[in-house]
């Protein structure tokens, strides 16, 4: 065997009690919407936004998020399930081997229905607090890879969305799953959030685009699910349904924010050559 595999045997959990765990993947969830909240206090300033806007902007991103992620799960990848089980969706519990139910946490989240949910809410504060839909799309799209880093490290505490049999000499052993070295694909996804953040930060630090045009959203969008796409050609299937598709879930609901990226950023670009020319 390579010694350079990464031998990955983390629990989950940080510690139990009395059934109720306390696990890194909700420590970490929550952590990288904090940093983003705390980030975006910067851009609030910067773009002469009031202060309260922001104070509320967490709570908002924060049901939008969790919400959207929750129901795009049960929908788009155990609806069989959980049309049966309906009250598992909102609590977070689950039916046992013996007939009670259990707390479980909310196993099962969907970045793609947190995309949407989170921009439902989004459209609700704008509206709340009279901002430019536009404008909270693209301050929010800022700093969103970084939230998105953060969420897959905590699939790599959970060892979970494991990549596919891989002879890497950086190949991860998930022994919770498994003992075959595999692609770390949840730290493949971390690592490009993070370098997207910091891209998308450095193009706004520098003024290049203004804020509302929707070049921020397009940009932060197009990227985050063209690594999407491409990373799910080496995760293991999320669900059975998935053997033998060409392209997975995950990939076809790429797809649609793929195309919407693009439109903004076309968008913005072409708006941006407008303006010099008048």
């Amino acid at each position: 065997m390579n010694l350079l595999y990464v031998n990955w045997d983390v629990s989950p959990e940080i510690f139990n009690i009395s059934g109720f765990p306390l696990k890194y993947y909700g420590i970490l969830f929550l952590a990288g919407l904090v940093l983003c909240y705390t980030i975006l206090k910067t851009v609030y300033k910067k773009e002469n936004l009031s202060s309260q806007a922001h104070e509320a902007l967490f709570s908002y991103a924060f049901i939008g998020i969790l919400v959207g992620a929750r129901l795009g799960h049960c929908l788009f990848y155990d609806f069989d399930y959980y049309s049966q089980h309906p009250i598992e969706i909102f609590l977070p519990i689950q039916k046992g081997a013996d007939g009670a139910y259990h707390f479980s946490g909310y196993a099962g989240l969907a970045s793609h229905g947190g995309g949407i949910g989170l921009i439902i809410m989004l459209l609700i504060y704008s509206r709340k607090f009279s901002i430019k839909f536009m404008t909270v799309l693209d301050i929010v799209a800022i700093a969103t890879p970084l939230a998105g880093a953060f969420i897959r490290l905590g699939n790599l505490m959970n060892s979970e969305i494991i990549g596919t049999p891989s002879n890497a000499p950086w190949a991860f052993i998930f022994r919770q799953v498994d003992n075959i070295p595999r692609h770390p694909a949840q730290l493949y996804e971390a690592i490009c959030y993070l370098m997207i953040f910091l891209l998308v930060y450095f193009i706004y630090t520098k003024n290049i685009f203004k804020v509302g045009k929707g070049f921020y959203f397009g940009i932060t969008t197009l990227l985050i699910f063209i690594v999407r796409f491409l990373v799910e050609f080496i995760k293991v299937d999320q669900v059975d349904f998935e053997k033998g598709m060409s392209l997975n879930m995950g990939q076809i609901l790429s797809i649609p924010f793929l195309l919407l990226g693009l439109f903004f950023i076309i968008k913005s670009i072409r708006d941006k050559k407008e303006i010099k020319v008048s």
